[in-house]
């Protein structure tokens, strides 16, 4: 039974961590997000602003510039949700970067990790970010269109690859390939290398974030860019739970936006002379988003402290990436519900959640803990 118990108590050092990313959530995303999502882009500096935090320099170890903090998939989730709750779409792009070196801290042998993550391990914003999904409707990332095959000292790349956050702004791109003997594997492809084509794409939510579609036509990459080693063998399995609980736990931060925002609402807004959550109907339905929040966070936060212990935590993961890709779609739902007609207005931010909240069900890959 030992494998089935987990640990939820936060250490003082992430309670510290929890206040200082509330706090940047609330001065500094909360308040551009409607203009963001408006302009379809992150302000200019944005992310460099974001750099203060420290959140892909402080995994990466000291010998490669980095402040060579624990990896901590608990730390990660912590911050995702906090940083959810200000803006889906900017949260992921602050956090793809991290999911590249988290993808390389777990995957990559020393050498591969010098050359990646030390350009990374910088006082300014340096994207990269990990390429997994592909556009079609029968999407497996265990059975993936794109191809690496090998050919002499190296592989040729081949495929398209969607909704790759910053795709154009990072240096380097972690491409999940299939292999002829070793089924799916990372590659790491450099920006700017001969048949890399990248695309811009345009979504009905996550619109400030840079979302594109990477092509990659005969793109040739050496041995030594393939992540994976007897010792440290590339573990799709591993990469997709760690990024469903990045993800879950961003719909959590904005799961709580809804509620915290229509709560108020229902209670000082008129109709026929009372407040509408006198309504049994309405206050159910305020009651319920409290209820299935509840349910989402303690199952990603199970999920995240068997995986820090070094525990299976697949099955957690996977029952956490259901409910929460269920459940994130009723809370978006019952929000901009809550609001009547100005729910279907953009004078009101739940109807840039309830969008924002549909990408949970979608979106793989892209936020790795």
């Amino acid at each position: 039974m030992s494998d089935q118990l987990f640990d939820l108590t936060l250490t003082e050092e992430q309670r510290i961590t929890r206040e200082a990313m509330a706090r940047f959530a609330e001065q500094e995303i909360s308040s551009i997000a409607r203009a963001a999502d408006e302009a379809a882009a992150a302000p200019e500096g944005f992310f460099e602003k974001t750099t203060e935090l420290g959140l892909t320099i402080l995994p990466i170890p000291e010998e490669y510039g980095g402040a060579g903090a624990p990896r901590s998939p608990i730390a990660n989730m912590l911050n995702a949700e906090d940083l959810g709750k200000g803006d889906m779409s900017l949260a992921i792009g602050m956090l793809t970067p991290l999911a590249f070196v988290n993808a390389l801290l777990d995957f990559g042998n020393e050498d591969q990790q010098e050359r990646y993550l030390t350009p990374l391990a910088s006082e300014s914003f340096q994207a990269a970010t990990i390429a997994l999904m592909e556009p079609k409707a029968t999407f497996n990332p265990k059975s993936l269109d794109t191809k690496a095959e090998k050919q002499g000292s190296g592989y040729v790349l081949n495929g398209t690859k969607s909704m790759v956050a910053l795709g154009a702004s990072s240096q380097f791109i972690l491409v999940v390939a299939d292999t002829e003997d070793e089924g799916p594997c990372g590659f790491v492809v450099e920006a700017g290398c001969e048949g890399l084509r990248i695309e811009q794409s345009s979504f009905m939510g996550l619109r400030a974030l840079e979302l594109n579609q990477v092509v990659l036509e005969n793109v040739l990459v050496s041995a030594s860019a393939k992540l994976g080693s007897p010792e440290k063998p590339f573990d799709l399995q591993r990469l997709l739970d760690l990024s469903s609980l990045g993800l879950c736990a961003l719909a959590v931060g904005c799961g709580q936006a809804v509620l915290d925002y229509v709560t108020p609402y229902v209670n000082e807004r008129i109709a026929f002379g009372e407040p509408i959550s006198n309504r049994q109907s309405v206050a159910f339905m305020v009651a319920n988003i409290a209820i299935e929040l509840d349910a989402m966070r303690m199952m990603v936060y199970r999920a995240a402290s068997k995986a820090e212990q070094g525990l299976g935590f697949h099955r957690e993961a996977y029952q956490a990436q259901i409910i929460c890709a269920q459940r994130s779609m009723e809370i978006g739902t019952n929000g901009l519900q809550l609001l009547g007609g100005h729910g279907f207005t953009r004078e009101y931010p739940v109807e840039m959640w309830y969008r924002n909240l549909r990408a949970v069900g979608i979106l793989q890959g892209a936020v790795m803990v």
